[in-house]
């Protein structure tokens, strides 16, 4: 058996753990970063860049439909060539991981160790049967999985999660997709656009990030009137037959119907990797869901030298938040026992759907009744949004009663992942309604329906 002394052990090397080893070795510490699995972060194999290229060439796709309504005759047919899409998507997804790869090939060999880690107790870890790892501290780093809900698994060898599209070296006739959440809506609907039957199942009438009931119900209508999309839907059973699957659905009025596809597709959210880690070896306190009790602002679990960070925490599972989480456990780590507050940022998550969604600071859910008025701007009739044929779309940005101080937003809209950058920027530097009406606008841009809601929640504070 092998033994490993060292100050940090950072137990995955995703972009969390990745951003976490780096910090501890800037500090002038000794590290060792520990990995089971594949090399390659969640958001290069399977998450932000592969799912960016499939909706890279479903936009290319639908582009086509909107000529006619611009005076521009499409002569003859587009025609989609599934493996030619796919075999991009692979090529351009195997580039990206690479240059993850090459930044752990960067690494130090005697620095890393592969096996799965599980805790012996407070300072030391277990590496499968073959290295003992003693340590000051560590940073669990370890990512999530998919999880599929039991009613899926009557799919048997035609159920697959969305990681699993991405190796697809052809597009399917058809697919159900399960899960109208962030994920789901951006494969669903670049799949659809790419020529593929897709029907959308989901629960409690839930759909993207959204809590404001009525940026629910735009987006419900809207993705529903492109592709059938049920937010609520009972499905009494699903079964493997001949080359694909067929599923029964039940309606509100007593019908039910019989539906065929290829594949079902699990986008149906992810639970962290922490079950056989061997934390109930450690003094952390663990949260019902079997993650340990942490602070989000040092990352520390408790008062432990145990620090964890990324998607294993179940706190923000976006790519920015495990970097910054990654380096904050990393460097508290590394200063132990003088832990310190990291920067958090405001929080931004965007879906690169068609429109797309974005929410940015405090969700509608987050804040309390009466404390707060609503700025609203509808993109159906703005200037620029008209002009191009993308006049889809509702924002609905939150201003503190009293203060004017700009809280959060929902939105849905042409390209607003720009209009979050911008309000994240915002509220992150603690404006209000007024000073932001202050800030310059051109025209004619997308952005002036942001100035639109403003004005709007100006003129309601005023009367507030």
């Amino acid at each position: 058996m092998k033994e490993v002394n060292v100050d940090v052990a950072v137990i995955g090397a995703g972009t969390a753990g990745l951003a976490a080893y780096r910090a501890a070795i800037a500090a002038g510490r000794r590290a060792v970063i520990i990995e089971g699995g594949p090399y390659g972060t969640t958001c290069a194999r399977v998450g932000c860049m592969p799912s960016k290229l499939l909706i890279a060439a479903a936009e290319a796709a639908h582009a086509t439909e909107k000529w006619d309504a611009f005076g521009i005759r499409l002569e003859g047919s587009v025609r989609i060539d599934g493996a030619a899409v796919m075999e991009r998507v692979r090529r351009e997804r195997d580039r990206f991981v690479g240059f993850v790869l090459k930044g752990v090939d960067n690494i130090p060999a005697e620095h890393k160790l592969r096996g799965h880690a599980k805790f012996v107790d407070d300072h030391s870890l277990q590496v499968d049967d073959h290295t003992v790892v003693t340590f000051g501290c560590a940073v669990i780093a370890t990512g999530s999985s998919p999880a599929i809900p039991p009613v899926l698994k009557g799919a048997g060898d035609r159920l697959i999660v969305n990681d699993d599209v991405f190796d697809w070296t052809e597009l399917p006739r058809s697919a159900a997709v399960f899960g109208p959440g962030v994920i789901g809506l951006e494969i669903g609907q670049a799949l659809h656009r790419l020529g593929v039957q897709v029907e959308m199942f989901g629960r409690g009438h839930f759909v993207g990030p959204f809590s404001d009931p009525a940026l629910k119900e735009y987006a419900t209508r809207t993705f529903g009137e492109e592709f059938p999309l049920f937010t609520d839907a009972r499905v009494s059973s699903i079964e493997r037959v001949g080359d694909g699957v067929r599923l029964m659905q039940d309606f509100d009025d007593g019908s039910s119907a019989v539906k065929e596809f290829d594949w079902v597709i699990a986008a149906t959210g992810r639970a962290p990797n922490v079950k056989n880690l061997g934390l109930e070896n450690t003094s952390v306190t663990l949260g019902a869901n079997g993650v340990p009790e942490f602070d989000r602002t040092t990352m520390q679990c408790g008062s432990t030298g145990i620090f964890i960070a990324g998607d294993a925490n179940n706190d923000v599972p976006l790519l920015h938040e495990a970097a910054d989480e990654g380096r904050i456990a990393g460097e508290n780590a590394a200063r132990f026992p003088q832990v310190q507050r990291g920067l958090r940022r405001e929080p931004i998550g965007v879906v690169f759907s068609d429109p797309q969604l974005a929410t940015v600071g405090r969700r509608f859910v987050d804040l309390a009744p009466d404390s707060f008025v609503t700025g609203e701007v509808s993109f159906e009739d703005q200037g620029r949004a008209r002009v191009v044929l993308r006049n889809k779309g509702l924002l609905h940005v939150y201003a503190e009663k009293g203060s004017g101080r700009l809280l959060g937003c929902e939105m849905i809209g042409p390209d607003v992942e720009h209009l979050a950058h911008l309000l994240a920027w915002a509220m992150q530097s603690g404006m209000t309604v007024q000073r932001a009406l202050e800030m310059p606008f051109y025209h004619p841009v997308v952005e002036e329906g942001l100035r639109t809601a403003l004005r709007d929640a100006a003129a309601k504070l005023a009367d507030a």
